[in-house]
C-alpha cells in the first residue's frame, strides 16, 4: 500500500504519520522535544533536537508500513520561528520561536513612532499594509525581529549564518539538500505581495524597510511546488527509500484548511491546538490592524487565507494539568484524586478524557467562575504581551471540576471575543465552524464551544490528526494528482454540535463580563509585567 509521510513539526516536538492515499491514517507518532523559556522574552529550542526528534518518531511510524512504499513526503508545522543556518549547512545557533521577544525594541524603532496605533506608527506600516496585508509584530516575537536580534544583539551568530529558515522550510532542506521558500511559509515575515494573483518574490522596498540582510533569505519558490527529491544521505538517517518527491512546506495554518475540509470561500475553521486561530480562504486581501486579523498568502494564487492568532487554546489545559492538578513537584498527594473512576497514583497526571469527565459534573458557568487563557498574553483579538491568565470570582466552593471546566469555557469565551471581530472582518455571519486539533477531541469542549459561539461546531474526524491527514493530502496537490476540493472531499465530518439553549443564555452573560475584564485589568498587567 503506497503511503505518504506526514510532518507536523510543532511547539512540543515533531509529530508524524504514514497516510494512505486515500487520506487513512495508518500510524502516528510523537517526539516531544525541549524549550527553553527566559525572563528577559527568550524562547528557544535547538534544531538538532529536532532532527533527533524525527529521528525517532519516523523509526517508530515504519514498523507498521513498508518502507518501500513511500510514496511521498509532506511537511507542516510552526510558523514565524527562525532557524539560523550556517555555512557548514548545520544550525548557527539556537532556534528563535514565534514567541521570543527580545527584539521588541529593535522592531519598535523600525515601526513605531511618538503616535502610534498598536505599536505602529501609520506613516511607517501604510507601506507593508498596501503591499502585504501585515507588518512586523511590534514585540519583535517573528522573522524580522530574530533578524535584527541576529545583527545586534546577537551578531556573533549572525555572522555566523548563510541563510535564516522558517521551521518547515529547515525540514525540507534537511531532506532536500535546498534552502527554500514559498509565500506562505515566509508569511509573518510580510516580504511578498500577497494581492490576489501576485508572482512570488521579496519586494524590494520592502526589504529595505525591513533591515533585514537581502542575502540571508533564501530562494521563493510558488506555493505548491515539490521542493526536491529526498536525498540519499537524509534517506540513510531516517531509515527511509531515497528519491520520493518532497512537497514544499506549509504552515500549520495552511495545513488545517485541507484537513479541516474547509475549502471553499469563507468556510471557516477553528483550531484548538496549543495556540488557537480561526481561518478561511478568502477571494481578498484586507487588515484589520487594532484586532491582528489579516489575510496571508493562500495555498494558490486565487485565494489568501485569514490570519490571526489566540496564544493559549489548548495549552491552558496542558497547564492545569501539569502545573496545578497533578505536578511532578514531590509534595504528599500530587495527582491523586483526580480522573472519573476515582483517584490517580501519586504522581501520576490524570489523561485528558478523566479532566473532561470531571469537568462534566460541575454546572455551565461554574457559578460565576471565569478563567482568562492569556498564559502567554495575547496577540488577536488584542496584541498585548503583558496579559496573563487569572481565575476570577473563586470562592469557597469552588472545586478541581469548576477549575477544570472554566478553563474550557475560558478557552471558548476568547475563542468568542475573536470571532465578533473575525465575522466584521469577512462581512457576513458564519454559520457552522469546523474544528479540528487536540482540543477538539473532547465532546464536551466542542458543545461549550457551541453555545459560547451560538453556531454549529462540526467535529472533523480524529481531529487530533488532521493537520497531518491534511499535509499528506497536500502532497498530492503539489504532485498534481488531487485538486484542493478532491482533497477536501476524503475529510469526513465525526459528529455536530448545536448550541444547548440553558447553556447558551449563561455563557452570553459570561461573554459580557468576560469582554470588560481586559480594560478592567489591562493597566495592572501593563505595570506588573511592561
Amino acid at each position: 500500500m503506497s503511503w505518504i509521510l506526514a510532518i507536523d513539526l510543532g511547539n512540543g516536538g515533531p509529530k508524524v504519520a504514514a497516510v494512505d492515499v486515500d487520506g487513512q491514517i495508518l500510524a502516528t507518532a510523537f517526539q516531544p522535544v525541549s524549550v527553553y523559556v527566559g525572563r528577559d522574552g527568550t524562547a528557544t529550542q535547538d534544531a538538532i533536537e529536532w532532527e533527533a526528534a524525527l529521528r525517532s518518531a519516523i523509526a517508530r511510524v515504519t514498523e507498521d508500513v513498508s518502507r518501500e512504499e513511500l510514496y511521498a513526503i509532506g511537511i507542516t508545522g510552526q510558523w514565524a520561528s527562525t532557524v539560523p543556518v550556517g555555512p557548514d549547512d548545520a544550525p548557527a545557533g539556537p532556534v528563535m520561536l514565534w514567541s521570543d521577544t527580545r527584539s521588541r525594541h529593535n522592531v519598535r524603532k523600525l515601526i513605531g513612532g511618538p503616535i502610534s496605533v498598536g505599536g505602529y506608527a501609520p506613516h511607517k506600516v501604510l507601506p507593508w499594509l498596501r503591499i502585504t496585508g501585515g507588518a512586523p509584530n511590534p514585540s519583535g516575537a517573528d522573522p524580522t525581529g530574530h533578524s535584527l536580534l541576529l545583527q545586534n544583539e546577537l551578531s556573533e551568530v549572525g555572522e555566523r549564518c548563510r541563510v535564516l529558515l522558517e521551521p518547515v522550510d529547515y525540514v525540507a532542506f534537511l531532506l532536500t539538500g535546498r534552502a527554500a521558500a514559498t509565500p506562505a511559509s515566509m508569511t509573518a515575515s510580510w516580504l511578498t505581495d500577497n494581492h490576489i494573483g501576485s508572482e512570488p518574490a521579496y519586494v524590494d522596498d520592502l526589504v529595505r524597510r525591513s533591515g533585514r540582510k537581502r542575502h540571508l533569505l533564501p530562494e521563493l519558490i510558488p506555493t505548491g511546488s515539490i521542493q526536491g527529491d529526498l536525498l540519499p544521505g537524509p534517506a540513510e538517517r531516517l531509515g527511509l527509500k531515497a528519491g520520493v518527491p518532497v512537497a514544499c512546506g506549509i504552515p500549520d495554518v495552511h495545513a488545517a484548511v485541507i484537513g479541516s475540509g474547509a475549502v471553499n470561500a469563507y468556510d471557516t475553521h477553528l483550531a484548538v491546538s496549543t495556540t488557537a486561530w480561526l481561518s478561511a480562504r478568502v477571494p481578498f486581501k484586507r487588515t484589520d490592524i487594532l484586532h491582528s486579523i489579516a489575510t496571508l498568502p493562500g495555498l494558490d494564487p486565487a485565494m489568501n487565507l485569514v490570519g490571526n492568532n489566540i496564544e493559549t487554546g489548548g495549552a491552558a489545559l496542558s497547564w492545569l494539568r501539569e502545573q496545578i492538578i497533578a505536578p511532578s513537584d514531590g509534595l504528599l498527594g500530587g495527582g491523586s484524586g483526580i480522573g472519573a473512576d476515582g483517584a490517580a497514583p501519586i504522581l501520576e497526571q490524570p489523561t485528558y478524557d478523566a479532566l473532561t469527565a470531571l469537568a462534566a459534573t460541575a454546572p455551565a458557568g461554574c457559578e460565576g467562575l471565569i478563567f482568562t487563557p492569556w498564559l502567554a498574553g495575547e496577540r488577536s483579538p488584542i496584541e498585548d504581551k503583558n496579559l496573563r491568565a487569572a481565575f476570577v470570582n473563586m470562592s469557597f466552593r469552588t472545586d478541581r471540576a469548576m477549575m477544570v471546566r472554566a478553563v474550557m469555557e475560558g478557552v471558548a469565551l476568547n475563542i468568542g471575543w475573536l470571532f465578533a471581530y473575525y465575522e466584521k472582518y469577512l462581512k457576513r455571519s458564519v454559520p457552522s465552524v469546523r474544528v479540528l486539533g487536540g482540543g477538539a477531541q473532547s465532546d464536551l469542549w466542542c458543545s461549550i464551544i457551541a453555545s459560547t459561539l451560538d453556531r454549529r461546531i462540526e467535529q472533523v474526524a480524529d481531529p487530533l490528526n488532521a493537520q497531518l491527514r491534511g499535509v499528506a493530502m497536500w502532497a498530492l496537490v503539489c504532485m498534481g494528482e488531487l485538486t484542493l476540493e478532491q482533497a477536501a472531499a476524503r475529510v469526513p465530518v465525526a459528529r455536530t454540535f448545536d448550541p444547548v439553549p440553558g447553556d447558551r443564555e449563561v455563557y452570553q452573560q459570561h461573554f459580557i463580563e468576560y469582554k470588560k475584564l481586559y480594560p478592567a485589568l489591562k493597566g495592572f498587567y501593563r505595570r506588573m509585567n511592561g
